[in-house]
C-alpha cells in the first residue's frame, strides 16, 4: 500500500535520540519538520526553534502534520498527547512512565487518530519480541523481560554511563513496577527482585524496574502465570543506587540528583543494548519447553555517520510502528498496544531491518554466537 495516511511529521525534540528519528522518517520519505528549543547543528530536514513547552506554538505548529512524535521527556507528553487528538493527528512518544500512558490510553477512547505510545526499546520492541515468543504457547508459566543498555568499557562502582535520559533512568528506578505474579496483577518495588544473568560469558544483574512492560500485565493477565520486566546492569549497581536515592534521600531532590548523575557518569559512545527475553511454559502438545530471544547491540553507521546503540535501536522501534500504521499493517485509529504488532512484519519494514543489517561498520554480538534461540528442549509436563 502506498504510504497516503501520513506524509507530514512532526518530531519534538532533537536530542540524541530525536534527531536519528527525524533522520530516519526523512529518509524513508516522509517530510519531515523538526522541533526543539535550541538547534545546534544542520539537520537534513527542516527544524524549527521553539519552545516545546508551550501548548500555543506546539498547536501552531501541529496544524501542517499529519503525525507527531514525542522525543521529550515523558513529563511533557500529556499535553502533546491531547493537542494531537484535538488536531486530529496521529501520536507517538517514547515514554516509560505508566501514568503518562494510562492519560494517553484514556484519550484514546474517543480519538479518530492513532495513540501509539512507549514504541521505543522498552517499553517497545521488547513488548514485540516477548508478544513473539509467546504466540504458540498453550499455557504460559513465565515471560520474562530484560533490557539493559550500557557502556562497553564500564568504570567505576555503578558501572553505567547516562546516554539515555538522566531522568527516565531515576524515574523508573523510584515508581512501583507491574508485574503478574501467580496469576495475579500487583505493584512491587523497584531495585529489587536481584537475578545474576550471562550474556556471552559476561556477568550481569538485572532487577524490577518501573514502565518497561507497558500495557503487557493487561494484556496478558488471563495467559500467563508470572511476568515481569528488570532492567540489566553490570554487579553491583543496584546496591549503588538504591544506597543514592534511599540511604542518602537523594529521592527528595530529582533534579539534583539527575544533575550529580549525569556529571560523573556522561554520555558514551561505545554502548551495548542488551536484550533478554524468555518464555516457558506448555505446547499446544503439553510439552514444557522454553524459548528466548538474546542479543546484544552495539553502534551502528547510518547515513554515514555512527550512532549509539541505544539512539538507534530507540529510534528504528518508533520509526518501524509509524511505517506499520502508515501502510495499514496497523490500526489507524485508537491505542497500539506494543504486543499487538507482529515481530515478522515489523522486522520487514525499512526501519525495522536495522535489527537484521549486518556489515562491516555494523556489528553486533549476534554475530559471535549470541542469537535467537528456540531451545526447545522439552519433556513431558
Amino acid at each position: 500500500m502506498a504510504q497516503e495516511k501520513i506524509k507530514n511529521i512532526l518530531v519534538l525534540g532533537l536530542g540524541r535520540v530525536g534527531v536519528l528519528v527525524a533522520t530516519l522518517l526523512h529518509e524513508t520519505g516522509y517530510k519531515v519538520t523538526g522541533a526543539d528549543a535550541a538547534l545546534s547543528e544542520d539537520f537534513p530536514f527542516d527544524a524549527k526553534e521553539l519552545d516545546v513547552s508551550d501548548p500555543a506554538k506546539l498547536q501552531a505548529l501541529m496544524k501542517d502534520n499529519d503525525a507527531v512524535v514525542s522525543c521529550l521527556p515523558f513529563f511533557l507528553n500529556k499535553d502533546i498527547a491531547r493537542l494531537a487528538v484535538e488536531e486530529g493527528l496521529h501520536y507517538f512518544d517514547l515514554t516509560e512512565d505508566v501514568p503518562t500512558t494510562q492519560y494517553i490510553l484514556e484519550l484514546a477512547k474517543d480519538a479518530k487518530t492513532v495513540l501509539a505510545p512507549q514504541c521505543g526499546l522498552a517499553p517497545g520492541f521488547i513488548g514485540i519480541v516477548g508478544a513473539y515468543l509467546a504466540r504458540d504457547f498453550k499455557k504460559i508459566r513465565h515471560m520474562k523481560l530484560r533490557v539493559g543498555a550500557l557502556p562497553q568499557h564500564p568504570t567505576g562502582h555503578l558501572g553505567y554511563a547516562f546516554n539515555w535520559s538522566p531522568e527516565g533512568v531515576i524515574n523508573e528506578y523510584l515508581n512501583d513496577c507491574e508485574v503478574i505474579e501467580r496469576g495475579q496483577k500487583k505493584l512491587v518495588s523497584p531495585l529489587e527482585w536481584l537475578e545474576k544473568i550471562f550474556i556471552n560469558g559476561q556477568e550481569l544483574e538485572a532487577f524490577t524496574t518501573s514502565g518497561g512492560l507497558g500495557t503487557m500485565c493487561d494484556t496478558y493477565i488471563d495467559r500467563v502465570e508470572n511476568l515481569d520486566y528488570k532492567s540489566i546492569r553490570y554487579p553491583g549497581h543496584a546496591k549503588m543506587m538504591n544506597f543514592l536515592l534511599h540511604e542518602l534521600f537523594m529521592r527528595e531532590n530529582l533534579q539534583e540528583t539527575a544533575k550529580v548523575l549525569s556529571h560523573a557518569k556522561p554520555p558514551v559512545s561505545e554502548d551495548i543494548v542488551y536484550v533478554h527475553a524468555s518464555v516457558e511454559g506448555w505446547s499446544k502438545h503439553d510439552k514444557l519447553l522454553r524459548e528466548e530471544f538474546i542479543n546484544g547491540y552495539l553502534p551502528k553507521v547510518i547515513n554515514g555517520r555512527q550512532w549509539r546503540a541505544i539512539s538507534w535501536t530507540t529510534a528504528a522501534s518508533v520509526c518501524s510502528v509509524i511505517e506499520m500504521v502508515d501502510t495499514g499493517k496497523l490500526a489507524d485509529r485508537g491505542f497500539i498496544r506494543q504486543e499487538d504488532i507482529p515481530f515478522d512484519e515489523f522486522l520487514e519494514t525499512r526501519n525495522g531491518q536495522l535489527y537484521k543489517k549486518r556489515g562491516p561498520a555494523d556489528t553486533s554480538i549476534e554475530d559471535i554466537d549470541i542469537k535467537y534461540a528456540a531451545t526447545n528442549e522439552s519433556m513431558s509436563a
